[in-house]
């Protein structure tokens, strides 16, 4: 049976993708001296958001998720952000690999808000795994599954997931809204001759009474 071990070693914004993208680099390695010939491997990452101190204006706008700070020591729990998958290559021993996360900007997703709502610091993040290794020997190829225990925890800075948001969507960000509304809200804009979305929001925003700071 092999044995394998994985861990995070870095992170940054992929300059590159189709679409806002935060490329891990992984380190693997097997511990037993068999030779890999590939895994394919599966990965669901969490978010763990107790494992992190916030700051008041953070909370504030983690209202939505978490509720209100008394009642955190319930609510704040491990939170799925994201699945992915890739093909490790043959090795020995060890080697490293680049784990491409896609990104989205759209808040109605639970962790879009939750990143969104962080000013510095680390998003506390958990990779579980599972998959299948394929081995190379003297009687032929095995398979065997990917051990169920097999997980890396990390802590990604809040400034790759900024710099990567940046770097397809800059200064600007993304609500989804029902056709309707948005037909309303067209209507609102042209018959004020408002040249810009932004003018548009903040027309109705002084109209509220919010200054949109």
């Amino acid at each position: 049976m092999t044995n394998l071990a994985l861990e995070v070693i870095d992170a940054r914004p992929e300059p590159h993708a189709a679409v806002p993208t935060i490329m891990l680099r992984m380190r693997i390695a097997e511990t037993t001296g068999a030779t890999v010939h590939a895994v394919a491997l599966r990965c669901q990452i969490r978010i763990e958001p107790q494992r992190r101190r916030y700051t008041a204006d953070e909370e504030a706008r983690l209202y939505e998720l978490f509720g209100e700070t008394p009642r955190w020591g319930d609510s704040l729990r491990p939170f799925l952000w994201t699945h992915v998958a890739t093909t490790v290559t043959s090795f020995r021993g060890t080697t490293e690999i680049d784990l491409p996360i896609e990104c989205t900007y759209d808040f109605e997703v639970a962790a879009s808000k939750y990143l969104h709502a962080l000013e510095d610091g680390e998003i506390p993040i958990l990779l579980l795994f599972t998959g299948t290794v394929f081995t190379k020997g003297q009687s032929g190829f095995a398979v065997e599954p990917v051990a169920w225990n097999l997980e890396a925890p990390f802590r990604l800075p809040v400034t790759v997931w900024r710099g990567t948001m940046d770097l397809y969507f800059p200064n600007s960000g993304w609500i989804r809204v029902s056709r309707g509304t948005l037909d309303a809200l067209q209507r609102y804009k042209s018959g004020r001759a408002l040249p810009t979305w932004d003018q548009a929001f903040e027309h109705l925003l002084k109209q509220a009474g919010e200054d949109g700071a």
